[in-house]
């Protein structure tokens, strides 16, 4: 059984704007990257201090996750919510402090 994951809107869009871009080449591919995203948001929720704190992008209480499969996407999330909240799902090369800063408080 899976621990109970959450997705903000946000990152519900981040999920189908990095399917909708991968999928523009390869549809099975995008469907492989969403389904491994998906299965680490799981995971996650169930060692949720396995993440990484990145003082250095936000001093908020979030923690990262870096893709072992797709090393390009990182995961954020409230690692003391429950159930799990996934904040954003980015791809690496974006600036994540800005990005963060929009998103949270």
């Amino acid at each position: 059984m899976s621990a109970p994951v959450q997705l903000t809107k946000q990152a519900v869009q981040d999920l189908k704007d990095i399917w909708w871009f991968i999928a523009r080449q390869d549809h099975q591919a995008a469907d492989r990257v969403e389904m491994e995203i998906v299965s680490t948001c799981s995971r996650i929720a169930k060692y949720p201090l396995i993440g990484h704190c990145r003082r250095d992008i936000t001093p908020l209480p979030v923690r990262f996750w870096t893709l072992t499969k797709f090393p390009n996407y990182i995961i954020v999330y409230r690692p003391d919510s429950k159930p799990l909240q996934v904040v954003a799902i980015l791809h690496a090369k974006r600036n994540l402090e800005e990005t963060l800063k929009q998103r949270l408080p």
